[in-house]
């Protein structure tokens, strides 16, 4: 009875016109032989056979499975339509990310340039740079009062004095050597912070370079010693200063990293709090050494203009706390070293600075190392520790 209860379900493969492509096989194949296949003790086997049979087409499906096929083809499709619209957005926010940032990289540069050639104007018929500097920090202060008071940034609990006090010192020497030699000269010299930071960091962070990093510092060292040999402006004062300035900003770094080993900071709230204590760390020094020198009067008979030099600060201030805020410390690197070519092609086309080819080709060799540099140290996220 069972298994002629088998062979009573199997019956409907008769209808051959709804089968495309028959087996052969299966077309030789006896009832009998297949009813043997079938379990002998259940007879909701025959059923399942059944129901299989149906799906490979062997069987006519019944209305309730094409019901059923016709859902799940539904809902795949669905599945898809689902995940191309997630792409989609996913696609259209990362091109709005890139976009924004390409437009604060442009910012970045072109205030950079603005604010390194009127930062040299100023200093030529304004020669007080520690005025200068704490201007500047006075405007970064503003900015970052406004935005912790605003709750844009979390308000910092924690006191980062020796951090301050380097990177006042960098900015003060930055600007002491733009006060003396031609900004493109500056700048190249500025291009040996690598060299300072792979010493400092072996020194107090026991980080210790790859053979590859130390033979990228090489071509920095060779090109910014080939372009102080002939540069016209060279004056030991701005060569000095503009050192001094690579020392104290790589220990700021080295100090930095320290601090953010022991606390969550992120890089814009650390910038925010360092510029607000240079300033009150630099205006007392400013009252005792040059005096205040920044009153509009004495401005205009300078022949400056006070609402430029605080309107272009601020600009420049403002578009580097945004870029800041948007990259990772490895894109900074290297848009900083892009910046530095970008400032120097400038300054030298504005000013009009001599440049003779050993001067260029002494720039271009020390550009060039920081920027292999800059990618040997992506290369190199874990460093060695002593």
């Amino acid at each position: 009875m069972q298994s002629a209860a088998a062979i009573g379900l199997l019956r409907p493969c008769a209808a051959r016109p709804i089968l495309k492509s028959p087996s052969p096989g299966a077309a030789r194949l006896p009832a009998s032989r297949t009813a043997l296949r079938l379990p002998a003790a259940a007879p909701r086997a025959g059923l399942v056979a059944a129901a299989g049979l149906g799906r490979i087409g062997l069987v006519p499906a019944s209305p309730e499975q094409e019901k059923r096929s016709d859902c799940l083809v539904a809902a795949a499709a669905a599945g898809k339509a689902s995940a191309g619209e997630e792409a989609g957005e996913e696609s259209g926010a990362a091109l709005a990310k890139t976009l924004q940032l390409g437009v604060f990289f442009g910012l970045w540069y072109l205030f950079n340039i603005y604010f390194n050639i009127y930062n040299k104007q100023v200093l030529k018929v304004f020669p007080y740079p520690i005025n200068i500097t704490t201007v500047q920090f006075a405007v970064g202060t503003t900015i970052s009062l406004f935005m912790w008071a605003t709750g844009i940034l979390k308000r910092p609990l924690l006191a980062i004095l020796p951090l301050a006090i380097v990177h006042t010192m960098g900015n003060l020497f930055t600007n002491m050597s733009l006060g003396k030699v031609a900004v493109s000269f500056t700048h190249t010299i500025k291009a040996m912070e690598p060299f300072f930071s792979v010493l400092l960091s072996a020194m107090f962070l026991g980080e210790l370079p790859t053979p590859w990093v130390v033979l990228s510092l090489l071509p920095i060292v060779g090109g910014v010693a080939l372009a102080s040999i002939s540069e016209a402006s060279f004056n030991w004062a701005g060569f000095l200063s503009a050192m001094a300035s690579n020392v104290t900003f790589q220990s700021r770094n080295v100090l930095s990293k320290k601090l953010m080993l022991k606390a969550s900071l992120d890089n814009i709230n650390l910038f925010s709090i360092i510029t607000v204590m240079s300033f009150f760390l630099l205006a007392p020094v400013t009252l005792l050494t040059e005096g205040v020198k920044v009153t509009p009067t004495y401005l205009q008979s300078a022949g400056l203009n006070l609402q430029q030099v605080y309107t272009r600060s601020l600009i420049a201030a403002f578009c580097f706390h945004a870029f800041l805020a948007r990259v990772s410390p490895v894109t900074h690197s290297v848009g900083n070293c892009v910046k530095r070519v970008v400032v120097i092609v400038t300054s030298v086309l504005f000013f009009k600075t001599p440049v003779s080819p050993i001067n260029s080709i002494g720039t271009a060799i020390a550009l060039a190392g920081v920027f292999l540099y800059s990618q040997l140290k992506r290369l190199q996220p874990k460093p060695k520790a002593a």
